[in-house]
């Protein structure tokens, strides 16, 4: 279930994304990189995007 009505993510996505923001800009401070947490949440935001599009299909 969508957080928000034009959100494609649920709740345990938005935490996710969240975190994995955090831990990113963590990762950055100390001068590391941060494009696997980047292609994670990009994962994640389409993996969520395909499932709402697949419900407005039906």
């Amino acid at each position: 279930m969508a957080l928000t009505s034009k959100d494609p993510h649920n709740a345990r996505e938005t935490a996710r994304v969240v975190y994995l923001g955090f831990k990113a800009v963590r990762r950055e401070a100390r001068g590391k990189s941060t494009k696997a947490i980047e292609r994670e949440v990009e994962r994640i935001r389409e993996k969520a995007q395909k499932r709402e599009d697949a419900k407005r299909k039906q």
